[in-house]
């Protein structure tokens, strides 16, 4: 099957594709024909651009939606700071606990009192973002829908990963379901409101500050697999007019301001352009693998990149382990010891990961593997994935685990190092130092070498006795 299985029927419809120009509305004829900015545009609607490059970004690159909505988003009073020290996602070095110790958190806990906004907690992060640089990584727990409220993030785009319960978003382009195994991003700049229609949610947020996510480059896979571009979903148009005040909730260099206004945030009635908000069924991911040999690299599980100044390196690139089948003859076949110029935050969403079967990385928690901290299957796996007969294998069948990957040195907030009280002081100790030595070679010590002195001394030119 093609597509993950879900409990929930999607009760919305969606245009397709990935990075594609979409145009849709409500009611008919709301969009202009032939102009995006007529004297009188129709059924008396206001003409608003949101940008999400500079003007003169490269067309392929260039992101630029118009919107045709009831009246114009800057109608709202002054925002004023909200003082709540939750509120604080500020990302600067200043602000991290810079730390090359391998970190791991047992599963986050719900709060069922708080809404989705409320609920964001900020775990880690990397750059500046007043300069447009790096990221963050959020959990979020909540139980309560967010009504006559929205919420944007001035700071990037977030790209939201549920853990737990389902999402019902409501845009300012329309409206997206998002269930567990699967994932939403939501642009810097668009205003939205989460529900939760079935109880309540968690997961995991990568917030992106530098651009915006794109599919990776194929290079001799060829033209298609991997996450394919037909597959991705954006919310066709959708509006509400009503008279009711809001509450516009800005998320602006790390701290939260809010608004009121005395209309709906969500009053769209058209649009068309190249920026919005989609969704995606991890389920859908055309999996490649090794059919002769050794474990490839973990960049062929690569969703969404987003690049870096530097060809092939990221910003973020979104990884995920999906139900896949195991073939390498003479392997041995978990992720092999490592130490990446990259730094690796894995979440679970469901089941258990092939590298710690060891238990401690559970559903709802989290590891950080910061850049050159040495990491790997933990020492139950290497023994038995060492000894076990090499047939064809399906792993994670009921599973899925996920990786935000960067190129940048990633620091851990106050809240991700103590204040959620979820780091296992004795990850390394359990995973690693259990390790057995196995090697079969002669003992040297230093007392067996000698000085090379250009290997003269026995001829051969190791300079061993």
């Amino acid at each position: 099957m093609v597509g993950s299985k879900f409990e929930t029927r999607d009760p919305y419809s969606y245009q397709i594709g990935f990075n594609s120009y979409h145009a849709t509305e409500a009611v008919k004829g709301a969009l202009p024909i032939g102009q995006n900015s007529p004297q009188k545009p129709p059924h008396g609607l206001y003409a608003e651009k949101l940008s999400g490059t500079s003007f003169t970004t490269p067309r392929s690159e260039n992101k630029q939606t118009w919107f045709y909505r009831i009246i114009p988003a800057a109608s709202h009073s002054n925002f004023k700071f909200e003082h709540n020290e939750n509120y604080n996602f500020k990302s600067r070095a200043a602000n991290f606990h810079m730390i090359p110790n391998q970190i791991r958190w047992e599963p986050f806990d719900l709060d069922s009192s708080m809404t989705f906004r409320g609920g964001l907690r900020m775990v880690a992060g990397a750059g500046d973002i007043t300069t447009k640089t790096g990221l963050g990584i959020y959990i979020y727990a909540a139980g309560k829908s967010m009504e006559n409220e929205a919420m944007y993030s001035a700071d990037g785009d977030f790209l939201i990963v549920p853990q737990l319960g389902d999402l019902d978003i409501q845009t300012e382009m329309g409206y997206l379901y998002v269930r567990p195994q699967e994932i939403v991003v939501i642009p810097r700049g668009i205003r939205f409101c989460i529900k939760c229609p079935s109880g309540p949610i968690r997961g995991y947020i990568l917030e992106l500050y530098t651009g915006h996510f794109n599919l990776p480059e194929l290079g001799p896979i060829g033209s298609n697999c991997l996450a394919n571009a037909r597959d991705f979903e954006a919310p066709v148009a959708a509006y509400e007019d009503t008279d009711e005040d809001y509450t516009v909730y800005c998320k602006f260099d790390g701290q939260l301001f809010s608004t009121i206004q005395n209309h709906s945030p969500f009053d769209v009635v058209a649009w068309h352009g190249t920026y919005y908000p989609y969704k995606y069924d991890l389920g859908k991911f055309n999996t490649i693998g090794s059919v002769s040999f050794d474990h490839p690299d973990p960049s062929i599980y690569t969703v969404l990149t987003a690049p870096s100044d530097h060809p092939g390196t990221a910003i973020a690139d979104f990884v995920i382990f999906p139900p896949r089948w195991l073939v390498q003859e003479d392997t041995f076949r978990p992720p092999w010891y490592h130490r990446n110029t990259m730094s690796e935050f894995m979440g679970l969403i469901s089941g258990s990961y092939d590298a710690k079967e060891g238990g401690g990385f559970l559903p709802a928690g989290a590891s950080l593997h910061n850049i050159m901290a040495a990491h790997g299957p933990d020492a139950s796996t290497h023994e038995q994935a060492s000894s076990v007969e090499l047939n064809p294998t399906k792993i994670s069948t009921a599973s899925i685990a996920f990786m935000f990957e960067s190129c940048m040195m990633i620091g851990l907030t106050d809240w991700g190092l103590e204040e959620c009280r979820k780091v296992q002081k004795t990850y390394n100790k359990d995973s690693w130092l259990p390790l057995k030595k196995y090697f079969t070679g002669p003992k040297l010590g230093r007392a067996d070498l000698l000085p090379l002195n250009n290997g003269k001394e026995n001829g051969n030119g190791n300079g061993i006795r």
